[in-house]
């Protein structure tokens, strides 16, 4: 049986990767336009399929770790997402380069649901180890835009994609000597953590959904603009794709630290007072920054980036605290679906605000967004005390 810490450790590579290879195209769509014949908002649209294949391939994906095996699907997650970006690298047209990206976004789909019910099954502290695990995400954010843009700067674009697909090929032959098994559960009871009110499950799931659907569209437009939103409003950085890169890369650093901030704030308060302060100052910021031109716009966008990435540790205690380990996977699954299929949608929707009122509208209407997830944490109920462990007798 394999030790839940070397599944931990793979799980938690398993996110770096997954998040690294969905944005490669957010950085190298600056450089790829030239050889395509298109421009950033006819090329952006390609990667469409991938973002809707990453939330709707989350529900079979989940159903089928449940009922298959959790470790068969990170094997073909592993194998399949390493492939998928070796072929992305080496598509002539945009209409193969849509293809491709959708395959990148498929084999992606499987993580979250899955990898994501592996990790709560195996943790010790929920809060820790999601918040470890988003920073692991969060780092695949930000080496994405810094090694994508390195790569395509002095290699070339394709050398961005077949690179990271050897390397997640390779890990996944790691995987499949090293973790032989399913690892055994050993996170804490449902009876010994905190919980809510039955009658009040209503406003939980309420206030998951609402949250998922704006802040995953948030999230990913967010990702996506953000290398163009700072080639554009920074000074002296257009057509730098390189120091784009490393700018953006330092951002994403910040959700990073705050994901593993807040998985400790979540063991230690009730969920609500955790919620309700990073939604408010995310709507509130991202409406602000719409106005925010030169390197003060650095400060503002990494802490709008902590404030989205930590409310994704939020959402993820919130299923893994209320859900059984049987269907835990598809509990995720249907978030990650709900979410994905929002995210999806953002693609088209960055391309189209930016072309009718540039980066300011869509900053306005992400904040205006965002004012959901406000609702939602003040929807969201007080978690009562853990019942008390049964005594032998």
């Amino acid at each position: 049986m394999t030790h839940p810490r070397l599944a931990i450790h793979y799980i938690n590579l398993a996110h770096f990767i997954t998040h690294y290879a969905m944005l490669i195209f957010a950085t190298a769509v600056i450089v790829m336009v030239a050889e395509m014949g298109s421009d950033y908002t006819q090329l952006l649209p390609y990667a469409t399929p991938g973002f809707v294949a990453f939330g709707a391939g989350s529900l079979l994906a989940g159903w089928l770790g449940d009922t298959w095996s959790r470790r068969g699907m990170m094997q073909v997650f592993f194998i399949g997402i390493g492939m998928s970006m070796i072929a992305t690298g080496l598509v002539r047209t945009p209409a193969q380069l849509g293809v491709t990206l959708g395959l990148v976004g498929l084999f992606a789909s499987i993580y979250h649901p899955v990898g994501t019910a592996m990790l709560v099954a195996s943790a010790e502290r929920l809060g820790r180890e999601i918040g470890i695990n988003g920073v692991w995400g969060n780092v695949g954010v930000a080496c994405s835009a810094l090694l994508t843009g390195a790569l395509a700067y002095f290699v070339g674009w394709r050398w961005a994609f077949i690179v990271p697909g050897v390397v997640s090929v390779l890990a996944g032959l790691g995987f499949l000597l090293q973790v032989r098994g399913e690892p055994p559960s050993v996170g804490a009871p449902a009876s010994t953590m905190p919980r809510v009110r039955r009658q009040d499950m209503w406003r939980v799931l309420l206030a998951l959904l609402a949250s998922v659907v704006a802040l995953s569209t948030a999230f990913n437009a967010i990702t996506l603009a953000l290398p163009k939103i700072f080639a554009e409003r920074l000074d002296g950085l257009a057509g730098n794709t390189a120091l784009v890169s490393i700018i953006t890369a330092l951002v994403f650093l910040c959700g990073a630290l705050a994901q593993w901030l807040v998985g400790r704030m979540i063991d230690r308060h009730a969920l609500k007072w955790v919620f309700l302060p990073l939604s408010v100052t995310l709507a509130l910021l991202l409406y602000l920054a719409s106005d925010v031109a030169g390197w003060r716009l650095v400060p503002v966008a990494a802490v709008i980036t902590a404030a989205l990435f930590g409310q994704v540790t939020v959402n993820d205690a919130m299923v893994g605290k209320y859900t059984s380990d049987r269907w835990r996977a598809r509990a995720y699954a249907v978030r990650y679906f709900v979410g994905f299929t929002a995210a999806g949608a953002s693609v088209s929707l960055v391309a189209w605000l930016h072309k009718l009122g540039g980066f300011s509208l869509l900053l306005r209407a992400l904040g205006a967004l965002c004012v959901l997830v406000v609702l939602a944490a003040l929807a969201f109920p007080r978690e009562a005390s853990p019942l008390p462990r049964e005594q032998p007798r």
